[in-house]
């Protein structure tokens, strides 16, 4: 009862990545345009998705969802980062601190089970071509996305409601530009050793857990290549899964690098996480469209289908 009766923070202090004003404004224009480009990419790969009858199938509904999540993650973090690049006091409120942990356990979570279901779907495409049909049925790629939000939503859920529950005094200030657990746990004067456990068993599953899967996934696919005897026929079989097997080595190799650093605000340590919370978002989208045929294509019949729109 002493410790609930010296809380008195209310809100704490993002210290962002630069206090330098000439270098806030700069890194304001460069976030910004990253913002909205991450914005523009993702929501035309969900337009071009909804409105192309040739890309309703279990990939392109996995890469509906995946920039819809991207959507998401970028903007849990990054209007409150542009907000306070320009502000002199640079703060959230313990309230706000915790929402946008929860929605970044939320959007990280899914992400990488929406990137494992993906690498699963390619395995059966590559590996059993000829019964494709009759294992990525509806019934099942639904049960997998609608699992993959389900499964971030309960992570989230578990590790908040721990979360609530902290005390925090004296120690206000996150050496970091948003709100995550590692960073939010050092400030409370709670005991955090369940919260600790809750965010182990996190990493666990949503890190190892889900890259255990992709691992599993490419190791049968990239088997399943090397017996293919034709030139041709492995190039076209390895470009089905080049776009995915990119967006999930930026993926995992930004955030493993970024979640086994000390949380010490570093340099280092804040340009993985910004790789993976702000660039990745954004890179998805051009990946999937630069390196994929099918959507390029679909890309230049919706464009093709609007100009004769608007002539008409």
């Amino acid at each position: 009862m002493a410790l609930r009766n010296h809380s008195t923070v209310t809100e704490f202090i993002l210290l962002g990545l630069s206090t330098e004003p000439h270098v806030q404004a700069l890194l304001f224009v460069l976030f910004l345009g990253i913002y909205l480009l991450t914005l523009l990419g993702n929501l035309l790969m969900l337009l071009v998705i909804s409105l192309d009858s040739h890309l309703h199938t279990p990939m392109y509904f996995f890469l509906s969802h995946l920039s819809f999540v991207d959507l998401c993650f970028s903007s849990v973090t990054v209007p409150k980062m542009l907000e306070n690049l320009l502000s002199q006091r640079k703060t959230i409120s313990v309230t706000g601190c915790l929402a946008q942990v929860f929605f970044v356990f939320v959007t990280a979570g899914t992400e990488a089970c929406l990137l494992s279901v993906m690498a699963y779907d390619r395995y059966a495409a590559i590996c059993h071509p000829l019964l494709y049909g009759q294992i990525m049925n509806k019934q099942l790629y639904l049960q997998l996305v609608w699992g993959s939000w389900g499964l971030g939503f309960l992570d989230a859920f578990i590790n908040i409601l721990l979360a609530m529950n902290l005390i925090f005094c004296e120690a206000q200030v996150i050496h970091h530009y948003s709100c995550e657990m590692p960073s939010v746990l050092p400030l409370s004067c709670s005991d955090v050793s369940r919260n600790i456990i809750a965010l182990l068993c996190s990493t666990l599953l949503h890190g190892l857990g889900t890259f255990l899967l992709i691992f599993l996934s490419y190791a049968h696919i990239i088997s399943t290549i090397l017996s293919i005897s034709s030139t041709t026929g492995r190039k076209k079989a390895f470009s089905t899964c080049s776009s995915h097997l990119t967006a999930v080595t930026l993926y995992y190799g930004s955030g493993l690098l970024r979640n086994l650093m000390p949380n010490s605000g570093s340099t280092m340590e804040l340009i993985f996480s910004v790789q993976y919370t702000v660039v990745t978002p954004m890179l998805n989208p051009l990946i999937y469209s630069l390196k994929n045929k099918e959507v390029k294509a679909a890309m230049k019949r919706t464009l093709e289908k609007y100009l004769q729109h608007i002539k008409c």
